[in-house]
């Protein structure tokens, strides 16, 4: 069985490099472009990895991924953002995420 990734991207260009790239090694991808479609798909199916941007339209991702912890969600969470800042690192790793990676 395929491992599934959540990517939760809003910059469409960047989704679909990541989804054409992660699939082409064999992996099972969602993708949502916003932040409610992030969390609802994150609730209804299960992942084996999410990957997240911070800045999203509708919930951003420290939300999210601070609610899928509180709802005792161990899957594990990639923040992938422009925010580079080393407090924005710190929160999100306070937040719940696994690892923090900064966009080029």
């Amino acid at each position: 069985m395929n491992a599934k990734i959540l990517i939760v991207e809003d910059e469409t260009g960047l989704a679909t490099t990541l989804k054409d790239r992660l699939r082409k090694e064999g992996y099972a991808v969602g993708v949502a472009q916003d932040g409610n479609s992030g969390m609802d798909m994150a609730m209804r199916e299960p992942f084996d990895l999410l990957i997240l941007d911070l800045m999203l339209p509708g919930q951003n991702g420290l939300a999210i991924c601070q609610k899928l912890r509180q709802l005792g969600s161990n899957t594990p969470i990639l923040m992938l953002t422009a925010r580079r800042q080393t407090m924005d690192k710190v929160i999100g790793l306070r937040t719940g995420a696994d690892d923090y990676l900064t966009k080029p």
